[in-house]
């Protein structure tokens, strides 16, 4: 990179962003976003025209079983393992508060 970030460049982002900076922060904040800055200019040098764009740098398979119907769960023998039973369902407390 040719041009560092200035000091001035961090002061005024840090106004925009309504942060009031001490001295001190505002030299280590100009340093690591000028080394930040540096490894961007970096990457944006490498040669990467002949490569063809990846989501992930290792070949994916699906990994899950086929969606197939099964033995259906005897729904009586769950509902009298319930501590309340309403219409045929479970009977929770109200997550929202009471609902009258």
């Amino acid at each position: 990179m040719n041009e560092r970030i200035s000091r001035d460049d961090v002061a005024h982002v840090a106004r925009l962003a309504c942060l009031s900076l001490t001295d001190d922060e505002l030299d280590s904040f100009t340093s690591q976003l000028a080394d930040i800055l540096e490894h961007a200019a970096d990457l944006d040098a490498l040669e990467l025209e002949e490569i063809e764009p990846t989501a992930h740098p290792l070949p994916l398979a699906n990994v899950l079983r086929d969606d197939e119907p099964g033995a259906v769960a005897d729904r009586e023998a769950f509902l009298a393992s319930a501590p309340q039973v309403e219409n045929n369902q479970f009977k929770v407390p109200p997550a929202l508060g009471d609902p009258s």
